[in-house]
């Protein structure tokens, strides 16, 4: 078949002998040629007669559905025919592909499909890989398993790379050696003009201005680059309100038409945009990156670049993705200045400066190291290499990937093992984020057709318009829109229809029935856990304010819809690591959360020390991840569990948690006393003795209970004389006695925590005592406290008979003088000691009688 004569004198032409040589002699090749050079129209034409491909078809990838279906519908034209004959097209959307069809230009995905399906890519006969600098995960995935198919089951697949400005070294490390095929003409010379936005200046206003510069100096339609779609509005409303003049040369009845292009665009707008001017008007496309390569946007010789671009960045630290602006590459920007060459010289400005330009970088990071790689891990365990094995220009970050297979196991999508399960299977047929696609295939019998709806509104552009900050976060509202259940003045018609025909087109590859009419927009929740299990975050003391699973914080305004929520479920976060902000998100309840995620959650029970019951208390939790779902109090049952809990209680509490008697503390005073003194073998009921060893000696005695209670009921002194032998008790008596028994027959306590056994007894009492007492056989004497009547302080002595001969003379006469109704004898060792009346009990000793 030949070439088309209007190909002829496109620069490609002269490159097409050696590419022709190249692939006949190799099975790789890599065509290297600028912008508007005609390589992605002509070199799949001119390679369709080439011997070694026989009747063998040509696959192109190509980076947008856009550069897709202008590829195509250029081929088709130019040979005269409909697209669907010679050549054909399919995106995620789209087929247009006939029985004679020879060469298909498909969107990068859809080669990744037929791989899974047909590894040996059975029919064809070269794979093209147009605009591969462009390094999208899904060009680099196609690549990697294409390599890997080629090596194990057709090594006469062909593979062409092809770009104006591809990383040529990154390329050869995994194409090997495979020749480059250059040309390097360009069709038509570009003026790069440097126009350098001034410190505080908008992007959007800049833009603006320039517009109306250009348009006014310049002649011909203009191509204007804008990171967003949100760009091309403000700018789009600037020019709305600006005079935009017409240049001298040309009829001052022109107008302008001011026409947005992006891929969220519906067909029509994008073809509208593409489209030449009519007669006596000229265009000012805005567009993203869209229009950056594969794409020829007829008139334009007039590019306006604001030198930015909107790629996605995952963050392996919270597991989200975010859209970040980025200053683009001088890679992109020779790509952009290209397109104003295509048809005549053409002009070329830059919002920024010369010198700024040398310091960006050659080209953007690929986006393989830089997004959500859980599409990736799928692919790959369903391909069955392990990643390592694969040839990727870059490898995939490991804790990405790892990351990634973590979520698919979360998701049921893989088993512990790594290997895909049925369900992952299903989720790979869908044109979906596994998140998505495991949604939906586990809503089939329930809510199935709300699960398309939802798929299709989160993969979209937001069907709502305005800022940002001002859009409710309530994903139900949306769905409400998009089913037609409920007006709303912020919905975006065109965008809501096409929500509805992509939910219609996923129930279909789904096997699902699909009926707007069936979908419940307050089933939102609880559909939308199945995606986001990770993302199930619960309210906080104030409304808006919420806590995800994970453990990190995440907010609404306080006024959102969603703000009073107890429980909602994530779909959209600006990614902020200490506190996102939640963009689209869904409430449910906490019935909601149990039957969507009831694999995942978890019933514990805890024994904890209520402060305001000071008791125990079992609490039975409910729990998600580090979310508690819901909690009810009861009375612990006696077991290991609440032994171990109360003697946690006791050592807390320094062992005051016991109820410890004077008579308890009176017995560990004398043990450790005689074990001072004598060390044979006495225990050591010393607090840290008693705090470790709580479990021997208390632990048995707590076998049946449940609370302080069973605490205050317990006997100390009892428990610890249960640990000392008969004759230990019997001989502790004898060598540390309890009391010192007086000549007037009162019983007073001998207190064994001093410095010394000491006895606080009134002087009364011992008239008539002519040895001083003694313990331990006789070998340390009690410190006596002598009191007066009235149980003051009169004397300390250790050594009661010398007291009695010195110092009572003086303490008699005092004495006699307070208290003369006393007997004061001269000689109290010998004198008789009033006895205790056996009718009155004795205050010092509580077991007197009466």
């Amino acid at each position: 078949m030949p070439l088309p004569r209007e190909v002829l004198d496109l620069p490609v032409i002269e490159a097409l002998e050696a590419l022709g040589q190249a692939l006949a002699d190799h099975t790789t090749a890599i065509l290297v040629a600028p912008p508007g050079a005609g390589k992605t129209t002509v070199a799949p034409l001119w390679l369709l007669d080439q011997p070694w491909l026989g009747q063998q078809r040509v696959v192109m990838l190509e980076p947008r559905r856009l550069a897709t279906r202008a590829a195509a519908r250029r081929m088709a034209s130019l040979l005269g025919e409909e697209v669907g004959g010679t050549v054909g097209y399919q995106t995620r959307d789209e087929r247009r592909i006939g029985p004679t069809t020879r060469i298909e230009v498909v969107t990068e995905g859809v080669l990744t499909r037929r791989l899974q399906n047909d590894p040996e890519l059975a029919g064809i006969g070269v794979v093209i890989f147009d605009e591969i600098h462009e390094r999208n995960l899904p060009t680099d995935v196609g690549l990697a398993l294409a390599l890997d198919a080629r090596a194990a089951l057709r090594p006469d697949l062909r593979i062409l790379a092809m770009s104006a400005t591809p990383d040529t070294e990154r390329l050869l490390r995994v194409l090997g050696d495979a020749p480059v095929a250059t040309s390097d003409g360009r069709l038509h010379p570009v003026d790069v003009r440097w126009a350098p936005m001034r410190k505080g200046d908008r992007v959007e206003q800049a833009v603006a201005a320039l517009i109306a510069r250009a348009l006014n100096d310049e002649t011909g339609d203009l191509l204007v680059f804008l990171p967003g779609v949100a760009e091309i509005r403000r700018v789009q409303q600037l020019l709305a309100n600006v005079d935009l003049g017409t240049n001298a040369d040309v009829p001052v009845d022109v107008r302008v038409d001011v026409l947005p292009l992006a891929g969220a665009l519906s067909l029509a707008e994008q073809d509208e945009a593409l489209a030449p001017s009519r007669p006596g008007h000229r265009r000012v496309v805005l567009s993203t990156d869209i229009a950056e390569s594969s794409l020829t946007v007829a008139g334009v010789r007039v590019v306006i670049d604001a030198g930015l671009a909107r790629v996605p960045r995952f963050d392996t630290g919270t597991g989200m993705t975010r859209l970040t602006t980025v200053s683009t590459s001088r890679a992109s920007a020779d790509q952009r200045s290209g397109r104003a060459g295509r048809t005549e010289p053409g002009v070329s400005y830059r919002l920024w400066s010369k010198l700024e330009h040398a310091t960006r970088r050659a080209h953007l990071e690929a986006e393989i190291t830089q997004v959500d790689l859980a599409g990736l891990a799928l692919e790959l365990a369903v391909w069955g290499t392990p990643a390592d094995e694969l040839q990727f220009i870059d490898p995939p970050p490991a804790r990405a990937l790892q990351q990634g297979v973590q979520l698919l196991q979360r998701l049921g999508a893989l088993d512990t093992d790594g290997r895909a399960t049925e369900v992952g299977m299903r989720m790979l047929s869908l044109p979906l984020h596994p998140r998505l696609a495991r949604m939906v295939d586990g809503a089939r019998e329930h809510d199935a057709s709300l699960a398309c709806v939802i798929a299709a509104a989160l993969d979209e552009r937001d069907v709502f318009r305005g800022r940002p900050d001002d859009l409710p976060a309530d994903l139900s509202l949306r769905v409400a829109a998009v089913c037609g259940q409920q007006r709303d003045d912020r919905a975006d018609a065109r965008d809501v229809r096409r929500v509805r025909e992509r939910a219609a087109d996923l129930a279909r590859r789904a096997r699902i029935q699909f009926d707007v009419d069936e979908v419940r927009p307050d089933h939102c929740g609880r559909v939308l856990a199945l995606a986001y299990p990770d993302r199930v975050a619960v309210r906080r003391n104030q409304p808006g304010s919420f806590q995800l699973r994970s453990g990190s914080a995440a907010w609404t305004r306080p006024t959102d819809p969603l703000a009073d929520e107890r429980f909602v479920v994530a779909a959209d976060l600006d990614g902020k690591r200490d506190n996102s902000r939640i963009r689209i998100g869904a409430a449910l309840d906490v019935d909601e959360v149990i039957a969507a995620l009831a694999d995942q959650i978890e019933t514990r029970v805890l024994l904890t020390w209520d402060k305001d019951r000071n008791d125990l208390v079992e609490r039975v939790q409910t729990r998600l991840g580090g979310l508690l779902l819901g909690e009810r109090s009861q009375r612990p049952t006696p077991g290991d569990h609440t032994v171990t809990a109360l003697l946690d209680r006791v050592r807390a509490t320094r062992l005051s948690a016991l109820p410890w008697t004077s008579a308890c503390t009176a017995l560990r005073s004398r043990i450790a006393y005689v074990r001072l003194h004598l060390d044979d073998g006495w225990p050591d009921w010393s607090d840290a003795a008693l705090l470790s060893s709580l479990d021997e000696w208390l632990g048995p005695y707590l076998v049946r209970a449940t609370g302080s209670a069973d605490l205050d009921a317990l006997d100390p002194e009892m428990l610890l004389m249960a640990q000392l032998p008969w004759d230990a008790r019997a001989q502790l008596d004898a060598l540390v006695p309890p009391t010192l028994v007086t000549p007037s027959g009162r019983t007073v306590p001998i207190d064994y925590g001093r410095a010394a056994p000491t006895a606080a007894v009134r002087v009364h009492d011992l008239f008539g005592l002519t040895t001083h007492p003694c313990v331990l056989d006789g070998r340390v004497r009690v410190v006596l406290e002598l009191l007066s009547p009235a149980d003051r302080p009169v004397q300390i002595t250790s050594d009661l008979p010398g007291f009695w001969a010195g110092s009572w003379a003086e303490v008699r006469k005092e004495m006699a003088g307070r208290y003369p109704k006393h007997q004061w004898p001269i000689d109290p060792s010998s004198a008789r000691p009033k006895r205790l009346s056996p009718k009155r009990p004795d205050p010092n000793n509580p077991n007197s009688q009466y």
